[in-house]
């Protein structure tokens, strides 16, 4: 399993956008985006800082995606 890399709020909505999500509202600096099945996640965006590795595997596990399925994202 890789290791998640560190990145910033805009990688990771870009990677949700890949994977089907759509961004549904945001509120001050948090982006929530919805998955056409239901599945909601949360994003803070939070300018000049990472998103750290606890917040991500939070993100993943609320989007229903592995290490894997997301690394692959975010090469595309």
């Amino acid at each position: 399993m890789p290791e998640l890399p560190v990145l910033n709020a805009r990688q990771v909505i870009a990677a949700l956008k890949t994977a089907g999500f759509e961004v549904v509202r945001q509120r001050g600096s948090h982006v929530r985006l919805q998955h056409p099945d239901g599945r909601v996640v949360t994003v803070p965006d939070h300018r000049g800082q990472d998103i750290g590795r606890g917040l991500l595997r939070k993100i993943l596990r609320d989007a229903d995606l592995t290490r894997d399925e997301f690394v692959a994202l975010l090469k595309q």
